[in-house]
């Protein structure tokens, strides 16, 4: 009886805490979304266009795989609650566009909200998430990102957990990625619920600064970076805090780019791109394909990178990796270029949240440039380069 009694309180715990589908996202996921470049200008054809220069540029090879659809596909809901899209901006429907998505061996993800209308006024989930769900796994849907306007004071954490309970009511795995900003600190609770989670207010265009809109802003780069320096440890497989897709190929310089995608590789960052895949130009290809730098986005032991020490406007991050490995990014934040000495002997890096430590003065390690694509020496000798402004020198350390 006692045995009965724990199970009873064991499942509803469980079912209070909601049932995320499990391994979906042990790395950080990878694909491109429609809003930062196109916003509510969003269709069929665009999509299509899309998952086709997905695959044709090699951003698929890459690892990108998820062709996600943000705000504004919505249209009306029938007579029964379930929701439909445009039928003017996506006129065979999304079950044909997932379809679609799916021959080109990638997959489809949506946008909806928590709230009673979308960002973009576009009929929210609120009511609805069962349906919702419901509707998403019938159109063979791999991804959902569950936005927060329109709220009107919604308990962050019980409406998540509605649409956690629904999607996995509705029996197709779905990567749930919670776009709540980072208002109701979700990097606490959300591992139970979701597999991301925004941790700032929307990125701008911007490498470093605000964009005031009256009464929210977006913001830059550096400025994301800085918002949430403490709460890495929340970060791993299944559950990674998101810093928003990126703006490569969206109008920065050609080194803050590469200094952004560098940045949330080492913040182990879903890399979802937010370019026009089918015009970018080759650098910004190279910059989003680069796959030593992916591949520390993807390290399979999914630390956080930690902010080491600050010289001269150059931050230096480092990111432990599987292997006794180690990623360090030097970052200039300045306007102007700087030089950089760095004696790894008398500056051992230490994780004590993860308690990784590694002793530059008892052990060696051979670097290489992963921008270079070069052998750079090894830590026996002071580490010593120039850094343009707003960009990166990303390197990779093994034992000798």
């Amino acid at each position: 009886m006692r045995r009965v009694i724990l199970f009873i309180i064991l499942c509803s715990v469980m079912s209070a805490f909601g049932q995320k589908f499990t391994g979906l996202a042990l790395t950080p996921p990878m694909g491109w979304n429609s809003w930062n470049h196109f916003a509510c200008d969003v269709n069929e054809a665009i999509i299509m266009e899309t998952a086709d220069a997905m695959v044709e540029t090699g951003m698929k090879d890459a690892g990108y795989l998820y062709v996600n659809i943000d705000d504004c596909w919505h249209g009306k809901r029938d007579s029964l609650g379930f929701i439909h899209p445009d039928p003017e901006r996506f006129p065979s429907g999304m079950k044909a566009l997932s379809d679609y998505i799916h021959s080109k061996g990638l997959k489809m993800g949506i946008y909806s909200d928590a709230g009673w209308k979308t960002c973009g006024g576009r009929p929210g989930s609120r009511g609805y998430e069962y349906q919702d769900a419901m509707q998403y796994a019938k159109w063979g849907v791999d991804y959902l990102k569950y936005d927060w306007c329109n709220t009107e004071e919604l308990n962050a954490r019980g409406a998540y957990l509605t649409m956690c309970n629904a999607l996995h009511k509705a029996g197709r795995p779905i990567v749930f990625s919670l776009c709540e900003w980072g208002n109701n600190d979700p990097w606490k609770w959300g591992k139970i619920v979701g597999h991301l989670w925004r941790t700032t207010g929307d990125i701008a265009v911007l490498f470093d600064g605000e964009v005031d809109h009256g009464g929210w802003s977006s913001w830059g780069v550096l400025q994301i970076m800085d918002m949430r320096k403490d709460i890495r440890q929340y970060a791993g497989p299944d559950h990674w805090n998101d810093p928003d897709m990126m703006e490569v190929g969206n109008g920065m310089s050609q080194a803050e780019d590469r200094a952004h995608f560098a940045m949330w590789c080492m913040l182990a960052a879903p890399l979802i791109a937010g370019n026009d895949l089918g015009k970018m130009s080759k650098e910004t290809l190279e910059i989003l394909t680069n796959e030593d730098a992916i591949a520390v986005d993807q390290d399979s032991l999914g630390i956080q990178a930690f902010k080491v020490l600050v010289i001269d406007s150059v931050d230096v991050w480092a990111k432990p990796l599987m292997n006794d490995e180690l990623a360090v990014c030097f970052l200039n934040r300045a306007k102007s270029d700087r030089k950089i000495v760095f004696d790894w002997k008398t500056n051992p890096i230490k994780d004590t949240i993860f308690e990784k430590e590694f002793l530059f003065d008892v052990n060696e390690y051979k670097i290489r440039d992963l921008w270079k694509k070069k052998s750079r020496g090894s830590t026996k000798k002071t580490f010593k380069s120039e850094i343009a402004s707003h960009d990166v020198i990303m390197l990779r350390l093994a034992k000798k």
